[in-house]
């Protein structure tokens, strides 16, 4: 009986002993659990500001030979970290590809996301856009050999359209044309692979890359050159990093008073698109007229 009340009082005080360990460690996990966000000050705290930009979507966002990052978004992501940190080298470019954006923002993987992010309505939900920098629209580009001219083209049996995965385009054709076959990849690199395979008739995608595109790569036309309406490209941080956001906000358009997106657009874009295209695509001040 004394041994049986010796080890019940033994078994309790470990039991105490293991609660108190895991009240501990509870405690000390939360300490440590990272937040859904940065604010700017623990950005600062840092010394760098974390922004996924894609590799493989010159002239917008692309790896070049040298392995820096270079394109439209990128040369604004450096203004945004020397106005941000003091010095534009403080910036951490992220690579992203079209599907993994709003999970790299929602996982506390970057702070911003300046990857050619179209403003829709569904991405809303998850993410904040700021205002945007630049407008388009979709576009699709087929062989010379065999246009696409007309969507209805893409109904017939045997044709497929080739599109990039967590894409607006992807998003537009499933809903309003579920009668077209699909053919997804998840790196931009992929899409114009198959469509130079022949794997797909056509690829849709946002016009303005579609352009760049077709004039670097002879056999190839954007043969529908816009449809879909008008969309925007902005900035987009964690849902509810609103700190954040109004600093994106009210840099965009102290940026605009000194119209630096259009010098951006000069650096990076003019040679593609030529000047006359830049009022089609620059938004400045952050605000479309």
């Amino acid at each position: 009986m004394k041994k049986s009340r010796s080890l019940f009082v033994l078994t309790l005080i470990m039991s105490l002993l293991l609660v108190g360990l895991t009240a501990c460690g509870g405690s000390g996990n939360s300490g440590e659990s990272k937040s859904k966000f940065n604010s700017i000050e623990q950005i600062k705290k840092n010394g760098k500001v974390r922004i996924g930009v894609f590799a493989d979507k010159p002239p917008f966002g692309y790896v070049d030979s040298d392995g820096k990052n270079q394109g439209f978004d990128v040369y604004i992501a450096k203004r945004f970290a020397k106005d941000l940190l003091g010095d534009e080298s403080k910036v951490e470019f992220v690579l992203v590809d079209a599907a993994s954006r709003v999970a790299y923002l929602e996982s506390n993987k970057v702070d911003i996301i300046m990857a050619n992010f179209t403003v829709t309505d569904e991405r809303k939900e998850k993410v904040d856009f700021a205002n945007p920098y630049m407008k388009l629209s979709f576009g699709i580009v087929s062989p010379d050999s065999a246009p696409i001219t007309s969507i209805d083209q893409l109904k017939e049996k045997g044709q497929r359209l080739i599109v990039a995965k967590g894409t607006t385009a992807e998003t537009y054709f499933t809903k309003e044309y579920p009668e077209i076959e699909l053919l997804k990849f998840d790196q931009y690199t992929e899409i114009f692979a198959a469509l130079k395979d022949g794997r797909g008739a056509a690829i849709a995608n946002d016009n303005t890359e579609l352009i760049a595109w077709a004039k670097s790569n002879p056999g190839f036309t954007v043969s529908i050159p816009a449809f879909g309406g008008q969309d925007t490209i902005a900035p987009a941080v964690a849902k509810g990093n609103t700190e954040l956001l109004d600093w994106i906000n009210t840099e965009l358009d102290n940026l605009g008073k000194e119209q630096f997106i259009h010098q951006a657009y000069k650096e990076t874009l003019n040679e593609v698109y030529g000047e006359g295209y830049a009022e089609e695509l620059v938004v400045e001040g952050g605000r479309l007229e």
